[in-house]
């Protein structure tokens, strides 16, 4: 699947894909992932968590504390 890879943006708040200039006018409350390309089959049932003021992984916990400002995402 090489040449499949793309950016996405997402909302924070409501979790659905946003345009890429909303993102940069709310920086704080959206994640930029890069999506597409090989994945093993081993991940496909997995969460992760991700801080949308950083875009870094958090924990379930960090998620939980500040579920405004973090999403959860099925893999």
């Amino acid at each position: 699947m090489a040449g499949n890879e793309h950016e996405v943006n997402r909302s924070a708040r409501s979790g659905q894909f946003v345009k890429e200039s909303t993102a940069e006018r709310d920086p704080r409350h959206t994640t930029t992932e890069q999506v597409g390309g090989e994945s093993s089959t081993d991940d496909t049932d997995r969460e992760i968590h991700r801080s949308a003021s950083t875009g870094r992984f958090v924990t379930e916990t960090t998620t939980e504390l500040h579920a405004s400002t973090t999403e959860t995402q099925h893999r």
